[in-house]
């Protein structure tokens, strides 16, 4: 039987402009069937967490235009699980607002905080070291994440450095040291070689008491700013009092803000098939492959004398690729992009460029 103090943020605003130019601001990547399962990576995050608590209990946090996408893919949830955010303004106001109005419904909640558009291949060790996790928030007043072993030194994952000490009774789990975010490669190659550092997932659990006086301590007057003096969650006076509280929000992540300065922080070295699919590297690392080491995520490709690659193209489109090694190579209705893989990082960039001199239609 599930717990009914258990509660999952699931975090589904962001654009994803590292995956353009399928990813758009009108239909970001979350909302995407990328793997060609049936099933969004919104919709995967949601039936994973179906298993950590009821559904009355999973909320999802977006930006406002996102309302019809998340209620079409996710039906049945009450509109009071999708939380609308105005504007963006990175993690750590996102997750102040959910863990304040589920406070006010629930104050013995237990919550687990998560993006929507990570890639879990082993689901039962994933709920294996979320239920650790769980037990360890609530026993203490801890807020425990975690951390992915790394098997290459990768140059675009956050660092965790943990303590590797038994903590009491609780075999698996450790007090985080440092973070480091997104290292240089002679840096990350030598965190992975001492043993001491884990991939941060951005995948963490914390009663809502906790999280809240961690905010209190670290990011007080944006805590303030969603504590409203009257009722104003799950009333019609909420959209406002949301608007008015994000215009007046700091933009933070959670790391930055809470995980980097508090001392109550805590890991789980976890090894359940996870990749935060925030690259075609990374989905071209997890997507299934020819002899020559090409992804075809669409139907209709011939390759001709070319290896490493991963192409995607509309399923109505012929696709020929002839002499390539190691490109990324997307084709969309309006938008072609031809890049290597090498230079992926560089897209971000492209976005901006695009929206600045060409405009926000490609975008």
């Amino acid at each position: 039987m599930q717990n009914k103090n258990h509660y999952c943020i699931i975090m589904a605003g962001g654009i994803g402009s590292r995956f353009w130019p399928m990813s758009r601001q009108s239909f970001p990547k979350q909302f995407h069937d990328i793997l060609g399962t049936g099933k969004t990576l919104l919709q995967e995050t949601v039936d994973r967490f179906r298993e950590y608590c009821p559904i009355e209990n999973i909320y999802i946090v977006t930006n406002k235009q996102y309302f019809d996408l998340v209620n079409k893919q996710i039906p049945g949830l009450d509109p009071n699980q999708i939380l609308l955010e105005p504007v963006r303004r990175n993690t750590a106001p996102c997750i102040a607002y959910a863990m304040s109005k589920i406070y006010t419904k629930n104050d013995k909640a237990v919550m687990v905080i998560a993006p929507a558009d990570h890639l879990i291949i082993k689901p039962e060790a994933f709920l294996k070291s979320i239920n650790l996790a769980t037990e360890f928030a609530e026993s203490k007043p801890a807020i425990v994440t975690l951390g992915i072993q790394p098997n290459r030194p990768d140059t675009g994952y956050g660092y965790i450095q943990f303590i590797p000490e038994k903590v009491e009774q609780f075999d698996g789990v450790s007090r985080v040291k440092t973070f480091t975010e997104k290292p240089n490669l002679e840096l990350a190659k030598a965190f992975v070689k001492s043993g001491e550092f884990l991939w941060n997932s951005g995948i963490f659990i914390s009663s809502a008491t906790t999280l809240i006086n961690t905010y209190k301590m670290f990011l007080s007057d944006m805590l303030t700013l969603f504590q409203p003096d009257e009722e104003v969650y799950y009333t019609d006076k909420e959209a406002d009092f949301v608007e008015r509280a994000y215009t007046r929000c700091t933009n933070i992540s959670i790391d930055y803000g809470i995980l980097e300065k508090a001392k109550n922080v805590y890991v789980i070295p976890s090894n359940f098939g996870w990749s935060d699919l925030g690259t075609w590297g990374s989905l071209y690392e997890n997507a299934p492959k020819d002899e020559f080491e090409n992804a075809a995520l669409s139907r209709n490709v011939l390759f001709y004398d070319t290896k490493e690659c991963i192409i995607n193209a509309p399923k109505s489109k012929l696709v020929v690729i002839e002499g390539l090694k190691d490109y990324i190579v997307i084709d969309t209705k309006d938008v072609l992009l031809i890049c290597r893989k090498d230079k992926e990082q560089a897209i971000k960039q492209i976005v901006t460029d695009v929206k600045a001199g060409i405009g926000d239609q490609f975008v």
